[in-house]
């Protein structure tokens, strides 16, 4: 179900001052890290936090665009630290909330008087619900960049309640969304303020189901095996941009969106250009049109045009001889046995997309353009996205795995490493065995 600001009836007056989560520690680290593992069953980015008093291991779906943590409280919430946002209150101006209302079931976690409320969507299904906000401990480990180290607090850390509704299609044990995306009470901007860190954080998605990759909040070294190699040293730079509107499945009229979106001005396959609807390209008026980077994608969903010229243009470009049957959701498989191997993957096409400044390309490469779904079936990785989607190209999880993203909230630029396979590591290659 798709909510508005229609869909409520209460507003809250906002202050115009800014709270910031308290620290619970005189140790003051320079990162942190978490853990993030791929769930084969869903194909989701799961990471798992410390919450409450006591704390209690919390699992999560990782939503890279997600606008803040969500948790579910109708299910087991137990913790001496939560408390609600009170109606007017600086954390209701931090978290925008342009509702405040009264529960006549509380009190208890996610149901009290005149709280004030935001809308936690579950971006894998599209449903959303009203949670109240709340702020309660959350526990995570530091980072030198090279290993994990003492684990830290953050005393009030903001958060919304989530519906045990709303958690139908994540993965198994999951209790909510760890959101990261461009807002003030995202997982990442409320590090950066508890710790007065740079506004940046990193991702790197393992594309193994039995290993972790890791996300990094601060800047680098992000260190990774078997050379502790600073990827950090070696990215490729582009701006990110603001989308207005809101891209989320629930949202009050006129806030912007927090996706990621990047300008990609064009594709290549194999260095040739590929003609497109340049338009669909750019954002529009009513926030339609562009590209973003997802994790709740699980492969890169493309406007319908744009994905029939894409994949005529690949398939064109491998030999007739290695095309088989397609296999859902996918357009376009191959004989595996017909394809060689390189060091970044089966040797297919390179897919360019060609950036905002034309001297950054990222290059995508067989390991993450290509799927196996049969002992001897090979698919591009792309989907079709339908005629009308919100946002033209959204890049899915499976080609941004073993690649490091870092996104730098203070310049307004992504940095990307294009496969670490380059550099003879992977994603699940941080130290996260050894104590600093």
């Amino acid at each position: 179900m798709a909510l508005s600001s229609k869909f409520l009836a209460f507003s809250a007056l906002i202050f115009h001052f800014i709270v910031f989560p308290s620290i619970q520690t005189s140790f003051r680290p320079k990162a942190l890290v978490l853990p993030v593992s791929k769930d084969a069953s869903t194909l989701q980015y799961v990471t798992q936090i410390k919450q409450r008093t006591p704390l209690v291991p919390v699992k999560l779906t990782l939503d890279l665009g997600g606008e803040y943590l969500w948790v579910d409280c109708d299910q087991g919430y137990v913790s001496s630290s939560y408390k609600p946002a009170r109606c007017n209150s600086a954390q209701c101006s931090l978290a925008r909330s342009f509702s405040c209302g009264t529960c006549f079931d509380g009190p208890k976690p996610g149901c009290n008087n005149n709280t004030c409320s935001l809308l936690p969507a579950n971006t894998v299904t599209g449903t959303a619900t009203s949670g109240e906000v709340a702020q309660d401990v959350v526990s995570v480990q530091s980072t030198d960049g090279k290993n994990p180290g003492k684990v830290v607090a953050v005393s009030k850390f903001l958060f919304t309640c989530g519906s045990n509704t709303i958690l139908q299609g994540l993965a198994s044990g999951v209790k909510g969304m760890a959101g990261l995306g461009r807002t003030k009470i995202s997982m990442s901007s409320q590090f950066a303020a508890a710790f007065s860190f740079h506004r940046k954080f990193a991702v790197c998605l393992t594309s193994s189901s039995s290993s972790n990759g890791a996300i990094f909040f601060g800047d680098g070294p992000y260190a990774f095996l078997p050379y502790n190699i600073d990827i950090s040293k070696s990215l490729i730079y582009t701006p990110l941009i603001l989308n207005p509107v809101s891209t989320s499945p629930a949202f009050f009229e006129g806030e912007p969106s927090a996706d990621y979106f990047i300008g990609v001005k064009g594709i290549k396959i194999n260095g040739k250009a590929v003609k497109l609807n340049t338009t669909l390209l750019s954002i529009n008026k009513d926030g339609h049109g562009g590209t973003k980077i997802s994790t709740v994608n699980p492969y890169t969903v493309m406007e319908t045009s744009i994905y029939r010229t894409v994949v005529n243009a690949f398939v064109k470009s491998v030999s007739k001889d290695a095309r088989v049957r397609a296999v859902a959701p996918f357009g376009a498989c191959f004989n595996a046995k017909s394809i060689g191997s390189t060091r970044v993957g089966p040797a297919v096409p390179q897919i360019e997309l060609v950036l905002q400044n034309k001297d950054a390309v990222w290059i995508i490469f067989g390991a993450n353009s290509m799927v196996q779904v049969g002992n001897n079936v090979l698919c591009l990785g792309f989907v079709d996205g339908g005629l009308n989607p919100t946002t033209s190209i959204v890049i899915g999880g499976h080609q941004i795995e073993d690649n490091l993203l870092q996104f730098d909230l203070a310049t307004s630029r992504l940095g990307f490493s294009s496969s670490l396979l380059f550099q003879q590591t992977t994603c699940d290659n941080f130290n996260f065995t050894s104590s600093a």
